[in-house]
């Protein structure tokens, strides 16, 4: 496998398997001799990602858009550490990156082309990996102190219909998270190995 520095995020929906398949590819690599480091958006331990956590548990009240600027705020915090990372030839894997705001503003009515536009100046993924399940998969996977987000079932479906919307861009590949963990880890392996490999 070429070493060549690159960000990996995973994307979908709450109790997906994101954390647990960013973990196993990070072992994977860095048993591969690779420098790993692994980030998880929203970054709750700073002052932005505080305020997130707060209105996730109502004890904020923001609009849409301004809850997204929240989240795109959180992740420009990052933005010089990934970048660093990055020029010492890193591979990054983020637990959620640009698209979920995408997915999440655009299931609450936000111009996605807005969304877009706002995380320009962050590092672009070389990949991006959606685990797909459905919003009732979720819902069973953790059946309690769910945020605000988690317990609305019709808002998930419509997150899920945009991350299915954005997974069929180039650099992307969507993967059936209602499979094994096993299968689901086979293929986050070939898709990772494919996208490190790319000139």
């Amino acid at each position: 496998m070429i070493q060549r520095p690159a960000l990996i995020a995973f994307e979908g929906l709450d109790q997906s398997g994101k954390q647990t398949q960013a973990e196993g590819l990070r072992d994977l690599l860095s048993n591969d001799g690779r420098r790993v480091e692994l980030l998880s958006f929203p970054d709750y331990a700073t002052s932005i990602g505080s305020e997130i956590s707060r209105a996730l548990h109502g004890e904020r009240h923001y609009a849409p858009d301004v809850m997204q600027l929240l989240y795109v705020t959180n992740r420009y915090e990052k933005r010089g550490l990934i970048e660093g990372w990055l020029a010492e030839g890193a591979v990054i894997l983020c637990d959620r990156y640009l698209a979920s705001s995408i997915a999440y503003g655009e299931a609450q009515g936000l111009d996605p082309v807005w969304l877009t536009a706002v995380q320009r100046f962050l590092p672009a993924p070389a990949l991006t990996i959606l685990l797909d399940i459905a919003p009732e998969t979720a819902v069973q996977r953790k059946s309690s102190g769910r945020d605000r987000y988690e317990r609305d079932l019709e808002l998930l479906s419509r997150v899920r219909a945009s991350y299915r919307r954005q997974a069929a861009q180039a650099g992307w590949a969507r993967i059936d998270g209602e499979q094994p963990r096993a299968a689901v880890t086979a293929e986050v392996i070939s898709a990772a190995r494919t996208a490190l490999a790319r000139p």
